[in-house]
């Protein structure tokens, strides 16, 4: 069997979407890391007005990533959709950075820019939808391996953006940042990508908005995603617990915080592709539990840093575990509805949205009983019930009683 990166390379259906998810990591990480400094510190945004602002920007997000994703499978091609996609990045991003005004931050964050984030999903529908010919552990594989080169330009951007921004007096630029990248999205699928007509048959023939969202409302496919969600839901969590623990009973610095998660997004890329080989010869939820055990095992060991190091310590399970709650339920997600890969490839935005609501919830609950550190033992012991709870729904026994 060839090797997920040597197809990738080979197929231009696979290789121009993979290069355009490296280039579009550089419009959500050139902006997240300073979102918050400009809506709150240079325009004056309240604390609350912010809050609200990025909760209905995540409503958004999901709503538009399903509408597109059920829309997508309907296509014929789905080229001019990125097209559109990267045009709504290129005007959201680059309006912040010309105008800086609240109005117009707002606006943006609002709909242009959660219109550009869905491009993620949208790409890889694309690739799904070429995958899906192929050997299902091989197609895992591809996956994992595009969403580590993913994870590169993460590591990557935040460090060179921040150097960039080191001595400027505003953070908008990192937004003209992001819309150049939306703008090499743009030109690397309007010259490299070639039209694509899809077959007749059912996927050209896909039911609507209704229809789909009640497939998605269907028990067997949205418990599945609430244990992906809830997986996931760690992840999240430790990106809002560890700087806290680092700083607080680790003594550490924000330097260590910086380098940490710098450093993690680093390592997770061989890790990923180390998970990705792994799916052709095992199921993905075997290796998505072994994953989240390591992660689990991680979260209880940051419970007991005293020192910096201990921290340090720990980043190569912190990438390990990491590695496998990022990139593995990418493809079981599209598998619960493989005949679709717009709308199974929405069901990642739905996961994440829900995930955000899980962290949220853990870390209220951990921070108001106890304190940071105790806040990541008991997220651990959430993570084995969710392990407990993925494992028992695709537990043999009842994979037939589904059937």
């Amino acid at each position: 069997m060839p090797s997920a990166f040597s197809v990738i390379i080979r197929e231009p259906k696979i290789r121009i979407p993979a290069i355009t998810l490296v280039a579009l990591a550089f419009t959500y990480a050139s902006t997240l890391p300073y979102q918050s400094i400009i809506g709150i510190n240079e325009l004056g945004m309240s604390d609350g007005a912010y809050s609200a602002l990025v909760f209905f920007s995540a409503l958004a997000n999901v709503a538009t990533s399903l509408t597109l994703g059920i829309w997508s499978d309907r296509m014929a091609d789905r080229r001019p959709l990125v097209l559109m996609l990267s045009v709504c990045g290129m005007v959201g991003f680059g309006s912040v950075f010309i105008f800086h005004t609240a109005p117009v931050f707002v606006l943006c964050v609002l709909l242009l820019i959660p219109m550009s984030n869905s491009t993620y999903s949208i790409l890889f529908a694309s690739i799904r939808a070429t995958t899906n010919r192929m050997d299902r552990g091989l197609a895992g594989s591809i996956s994992s391996t595009v969403r580590a080169l993913y994870s590169g330009s993460w590591a990557l951007a935040p460090g060179v953006i921040g150097l960039y921004l080191a001595t400027a007096q505003s953070m908008t630029p990192a937004y003209g940042i992001a819309g150049a990248a939306s703008l090499t999205c743009f030109l690397l699928y309007f010259f490299f990508a070639g039209k694509t007509r899809k077959s007749s048959g059912p996927l050209s023939e896909a039911p609507g908005f209704l229809p789909s969202l009640k497939r998605i409302l269907q028990p067997y496919i949205l418990k599945r995603i609430i244990a992906m969600s809830l997986l996931l839901g760690l992840q999240r969590l430790n990106t809002m617990l560890s700087p806290l623990i680092i700083t607080h009973p680790a003594g550490g610095t924000v330097v260590d915080v910086g380098f940490m998660a710098g450093l993690t997004a680093f390592l997770e890329m061989p890790f990923m592709m180390m998970w990705g080989t792994l799916q052709k010869r095992f199921r993905n939820v075997h290796i998505l539990a072994v994953g989240s055990l390591i992660y689990c095992l991680y979260l209880t060991l940051a419970g007991f840093a005293s020192a910096p190091w201990h921290i340090y310590a720990l980043v190569g399970i912190n990438a390990c575990g990491a590695a496998a709650i990022l990139s593995v339920p990418i493809t079981y997600l599209q598998d619960l509805i493989a005949d679709r890969p717009g709308l199974g490839s929405s069901l990642i935005s739905v996961s994440v949205f829900i995930s955000n609501g899980v962290a949220a919830t853990i870390f209220a609950i951990g921070t108001t009983l106890t304190d940071y550190s105790g806040t990541a033992q008991i997220a651990a012991f959430a993570g084995l019930g969710a392990i407990g709870f993925l494992l028992f729904l695709e537990s043999s026994k009842r994979q037939l009683s589904a059937a």
